[in-house]
C-alpha cells in the first residue's frame, strides 16, 4: 500500500527561519497597523501572536495533523497582502482594505508557481485568507445569509471560525470581547443554517442558483425547471488544455471560440480594444444558439469571477444551464504547452493571467467540474 505523505508548509516553523526564507513574510516587520485595533505593532507581531493563539486552540489541537497545516498556513498568510494595501488616512487612521481579497491572490500564485501544494489544500487556503474577516463582519453585509450559503461552497467555516477566533486572540484591543461575540454568533448561524463544516446543500442544481440569483428567494424553494439548454462554459489559463479537453469530450458541440475568431480578424491578445470586439462577436454568436435553444461550447480563459458571471448572466436569462468545466496543469507545464499553442501569449502576460486567476467557485454556476493535473 502507497504511503500518503502528509503536506507540510515548512517544516522549520521558528520565525526567524520563515523571515530567512521569505522576503514576504520579513516584510511583515515593516507594515504598521491602527493602534486602536492593533495596539501589539506591525503585522509581523500581530501574525506571530496569531500562530500562537491557533496553536492553543483546544479545536485546533484536535483536529488532524493535516488540517492543522492548513489552518497554520492560513493564519501566516491572512494580512501578507497588507503590505500593499495599507494607507494612511488623513484622520491619522491606518487601513487596509482589500488586503484578505489580494492575499488571496498572492497565496494561489505563491502555491501554484511553487508547484508542490495539492489542489484541494491550495484553493482551501486561498479561502481562508479571502474570508477570515467574514465572521466578524457577516452581519454587516447587506444579506448575512446569501454571503454565508456562498461562503460555505467555498471555505470550511468551522477553520473559518478558528482562524477568526486566533486573529482575534492575536491583538491588543479594546473591542475584543465583542469581536468573539460575534464569531460565537456567525457559528450558531452556521449550524442554524446547516453549513457548520461543511457547503450548505440545495434540493437541486436549479434550486441553487434561482436562490443565489434572486433576491427574496427562499433557501429551500425548488423552483419548476425550465431550462431548455445547456452551456459548457470552460475556464482555464492558456496553455492549459481546454482545447484538447474539448475535443475529447465535446467534439459533437457547436464551440464559440475566441481564439478563433481573435486569429480570424487577426487582433492580438495583448489589443484591449480589438478584445472588446472580438467578444461581443462571440457574444452574438452565443445568442443565436440560445435563442434556437441549442447547446453549445463556450471556449476562453475566463480566469476571473467578474469575466465568467457576465458570461453566465447572458445564458440564464436564457433559460440555460451552465457547466464550467476547470482544466488546470502545473505551472512547469503551463508554459511549455503555450509555446506550442498557434495563439501564443507572452510569458509575462500569462503571468499576469496566474496572479489575476480565480478558480470558478461552486456558487457559480448550475454544475462545476475541476480537472487538475
Amino acid at each position: 500500500m502507497k504511503e500518503v505523505t502528509m503536506w507540510t508548509f515548512n517544516k522549520n516553523k521558528q520565525w526567524g527561519d520563515l523571515e530567512d526564507r521569505f522576503d514576504w513574510v520579513k516584510r511583515m516587520n515593516d507594515v504598521p497597523q491602527d493602534p486602536r485595533y492593533h495596539a501589539e505593532g506591525n503585522v509581523a507581531i500581530h501574525t506571530q501572536m496569531v500562530l500562537a493563539a491557533l496553536e492553543s486552540l483546544e479545536a485546533f489541537k484536535y483536529l488532524p495533523e493535516q488540517d492543522q497545516e492548513v489552518l497554520w498556513a492560513s493564519a501566516l498568510l491572512h494580512d501578507v497582502e497588507k503590505y500593499s494595501t495599507t494607507v494612511f488616512e488623513n484622520d491619522g487612521s491606518i487601513t487596509s482594505n482589500g488586503h484578505a481579497r489580494k492575499g488571496a491572490q498572492f497565496a494561489r500564485q505563491l502555491f501554484y508557481m511553487g508547484g508542490f501544494t495539492p489542489f484541494a489544500i491550495r484553493e482551501q487556503i486561498v479561502a481562508l485568507v479571502r474570508y477570515h474577516g467574514l465572521p466578524i463582519w457577516l452581519f454587516e453585509k447587506p444579506d448575512p445569509l446569501k454571503a454565508l450559503i456562498k461562503a460555505s461552497m467555498d471555505v470550511n467555516t468551522k477553520w473559518l471560525a478558528l482562524l477568526a477566533r486566533a486573529d482575534m486572540l492575536g491583538r491588543i484591543c479594546n473591542d475584543q470581547e465583542e469581536m468573539l461575540y460575534r464569531i460565537d454568533c456567525f457559528e450558531e448561524f452556521c449550524k442554524e443554517h446547516k453549513c457548520w463544516g461543511n457547503k450548505r446543500q440545495f434540493p437541486s442544481d436549479d434550486a441553487k442558483m434561482h436562490y443565489l440569483q434572486h433576491e427574496d428567494a427562499y433557501l429551500d424553494y425548488i423552483p419548476f425547471e425550465q431550462s431548455v439548454a445547456e452551456v459548457v462554459l470552460m475556464s482555464g489559463l492558456p496553455g492549459a488544455g481546454k482545447d484538447t479537453f474539448i475535443r475529447q469530450n465535446y467534439k459533437d458541440w457547436p464551440v464559440i471560440s475566441l481564439d478563433t475568431i481573435r486569429t480570424k480578424r487577426g487582433i492580438l491578445p495583448t489589443d484591449k480594444k480589438g478584445n472588446g470586439q472580438v467578444i461581443q462577436e462571440a457574444k452574438e454568436q452565443a445568442r443565436v444558439y440560445l435563442r434556437k435553444q441549442q447547446s453549445f461550447v463556450w471556449n476562453a480563459t475566463n480566469t476571473t469571477s467578474q469575466m465568467r458571471l457576465q458570461l453566465i448572466e447572458l445564458f440564464n436569462s436564457y433559460r440555460a444551464k451552465v457547466r464550467i468545466e476547470y482544466i488546470e496543469v502545473p505551472y512547469q507545464h503551463l508554459h511549455s504547452q503555450n509555446k506550442n499553442r498557434d495563439a501564443i501569449v507572452p510569458a509575462a502576460v500569462l503571468d499576469k493571467l496566474v496572479y489575476k486567476l480565480e478558480v470558478p467557485a461552486l456558487w457559480e454556476a448550475h454544475w462545476i467540474a475541476y480537472h487538475v493535473k
